[in-house]
C-alpha cells in the first residue's frame, strides 16, 4: 500500500475496528506497514533488528520474514502469548542485556505512552544502534482520540471517570490505568526533546496514520496535539 494514502489509513483503520475479534490479521497488517517505513530508509535484509517490547512477537517476526536477524525483547511475559518468537528475551526497555552499537535498526511501536521515563527509554534506544543506524518510535499521543485506549475517547473528560465508564459498561477490569501502565506524553514536548539530542538527526517526524499531509499535520502546535492521532519518528544515530 502506498504511503501515505487513502487506501492505506482506511485499511489500516478497518484492520484496528477488528483488532479484538481478529488480532492475527490486525497485528500482522501493521507489521508488514511498519516494515515497509523501516525499508524506505533502510533495507533490513541480513541486518540487525532489536524490537522493544514488541508483545507477540509480530514486527519481530515480519522483519525476519524480510531476511533481518531480528529479536524480540518484552518486558511482559503475559504479552508474549502462547507462541512468542524463537528466542525471545524478557527484558526491560529501561535496561537492554544488549552491547552498546550492535544493532542496524532498533524499534519500538505503540510502547511510548506506557512507559513513564520516555526520555531513558529512548536513550537506551539510542545506545544499542550503531552509528548510521535507524531508531523507529511510534506511539498515541495521550490527546488523540485514541489516547486513552480502551476507554476512549472519553479520557478527554478525565482518565478515572473513563476507566470507571469503561468499566461499568463491559462489566471488566480495564487493562490500562493512569499513572501505572499508561501515561500522559504529547507530541510538541517529545518532539523538542528529541531535536535537542546530540546523539540522533530526525530523518522523519509524522502521523503514522494519516492519508495525507502527514507531516504536515506533525508541525501545527495545538492542532497535532489531537489530529496526529499517533506520532511516528525515524532518527539517525548520529556517530
Amino acid at each position: 500500500m502506498k504511503d501515505p494514502s487513502l487506501r492505506r489509513s482506511a485499511t489500516l483503520f478497518r484492520a484496528f475496528l477488528r483488532e479484538q475479534q481478529e488480532p492475527e490479521r490486525c497485528y500482522a497488517l501493521l507489521a508488514r506497514d511498519a516494515a515497509d517505513q523501516v525499508e524506505r530508509h533502510l533495507p533490513v535484509r541480513d541486518r540487525v533488528v532489536v524490537d522493544v517490547g514488541g508483545g507477540g512477537g509480530y514486527f519481530t517476526e515480519e522483519f525476519r520474514r524480510r531476511g533481518a536477524q531480528a529479536y524480540l525483547f518484552e518486558p511482559d511475559p503475559r504479552e508474549l502469548g502462547v507462541k512468542p518468537p524463537e528466542g525471545a528475551v524478557v527484558a526491560d526497555g529501561y535496561l537492554l542485556p544488549l552491547a552498546s552499537g550492535v544493532a542496524d535498526v532498533t524499534f519500538s511501536s505503540n510502547v511510548l505512552e506506557h512507559v513513564d521515563d520516555p526520555q531513558t527509554f529512548l536513550s537506551e534506544m539510542v545506545r544499542v544502534t550503531r552509528p548510521g543506524g535507524l531508531i523507529y518510535v511510534a506511539f498515541t499521543n495521550w490527546y488523540s482520540p485514541w489516547g486513552g485506549h480502551e476507554w476512549a475517547p472519553w479520557h478527554y473528560f478525565g482518565a478515572e471517570r473513563a476507566r470507571a465508564r469503561y468499566e461499568r459498561r463491559t462489566g471488566r477490569t480495564a487493562k490500562h490505568t493512569l499513572g501505572e501502565n499508561l501515561f500522559v506524553h504529547h507530541v510538541g514536548p517529545t518532539l523538542r526533546q528529541v531535536r535537542a539530542r546530540d546523539d540522533v538527526r530526525v530523518v522523519s517526524a509524522r502521523s503514522r496514520y494519516w492519508p495525507f499531509w502527514a507531516e504536515t499535520v506533525a508541525k501545527v502546535p495545538g492542532v497535532r496535539e489531537v489530529a496526529t492521532w499517533n506520532l511516528l519518528l525515524i532518527l539517525r544515530r548520529c556517530p
